[in-house]
């Protein structure tokens, strides 16, 4: 009995020695006796300049996702093409995989995990009532051979119950962001109307599925492209309606639990760049692409890759 006691002395005791708050010494209302993070950091607005932009190949005009593997940069195009390109550093082609037997209906992401590279054809941003979204899986020793063995992750989405055509651009079932955990997909939709973007999970097995709401993300924008780091991190690219780029960061982001995850928001000092995608090889330096925007004679926005320092926001 008396250990039976003792024990339950220590648990209220360490249940009521918790402090929640914000953990994180860098926002602007950090608490040094917090000892859980609520998801409350609030961040001095930043914006960060690009060290490096290349323009990269006439063959990429529609660059839409982008991953690093085998020592190359590898993105795709987001309408017809079905080819995967693998780039260096600074945006040269260096290698080619086509994609046989399939159909490029909207290629809007690129994600991976140690054995598949994963394909989402779910844009969806020209009339919302798409019924065909789907996820291709490629393993990934057929693709360095150029003999790429493929199956395919279909879905829908728990909470889209009418399909009626829309205008173009005013959806909010559209997507261009995923990321691939443990045994999960987690999707980031592109909430034209809202401005935000869902989060929705599914399995990331081949077969039929019904991709489950977990959560809004108050991105103040539209989310294009989103990587997983090694220190479990995730880093979203995304632009306005007024095609002002910036980057969101989710730290401290515990079993996937984004309500109290850290969220910083930074402006990338680039004008008129619809960025498309990113991808970092060491969790400090960022690469992204921006597709083609040319509205001559003002903007004049070829495609691109660049590469943004983010080491003093995340953790090493």
């Amino acid at each position: 009995m008396k250990k039976i006691i003792t024990l339950l002395f220590f648990i209220f005791s360490s249940s009521y020695g918790q402090t929640s708050g914000c953990t994180d010494a860098q926002a602007k209302n950090f608490n040094p006796n917090a000892t859980n993070n609520d998801g409350s950091c609030v961040y001095t607005p930043l914006k960060i300049k690009t060290e490096t932009s290349f323009k990269i190949s006439d063959s990429l005009v529609e660059t839409s996702g982008l991953i690093v593997y085998d020592n190359l940069f590898w993105t795709h195009n987001d309408d017809l093409d079905t080819t995967i390109y693998g780039m260096n550093s600074e945006g040269k082609i260096q290698k080619k995989v086509k994609l046989e037997n399939v159909i490029n209906t909207d290629w809007e992401a690129i994600s991976q995990d140690s054995s598949y590279i994963y394909i989402g054809d779910f844009g969806n941003n020209l009339s919302g009532n798409r019924k065909d979204l789907h996820i291709l899986r490629i393993e990934k020793k057929s693709f360095l051979l150029n003999k790429p063995v493929i199956d395919t992750l279909s879905f829908s989405y728990s909470d889209q119950t009418e399909f009626n055509t829309q205008k173009a651009n005013t959806t909010d079932f559209d997507c261009e962001a995923f990321v691939v955990s443990q045994d999960s997909i987690y999707l980031f939709s592109k909430q034209w109307s809202q401005n935000k973007s869902n989060v929705y999970i599914l399995p990331k097995t081949p077969g039929r599925y019904i991709a489950q709401f977990k959560e809004t993300l108050d991105t103040e924008g539209l989310i294009t492209g989103a990587t997983l780091t090694h220190n479990n991190e995730i880093l979203f690219c995304g632009y306005t309606k007024n095609l002002q780029p910036f980057l969101y960061l989710i730290s401290d982001l515990k079993n996937f639990n984004f309500a109290t995850a850290n969220k910083q928001r930074f402006k990338l000092a680039l004008s008129y760049h619809q960025i498309e995608s990113i991808a970092t090889r060491d969790g400090k330096l960022i690469y992204l692409t921006n597709e083609s925007f040319v509205k001559k004679p003002i903007i004049n926005n070829p495609q691109q890759m660049h590469t943004v320092d983010l080491s003093p926001y995340l953790k090493n």
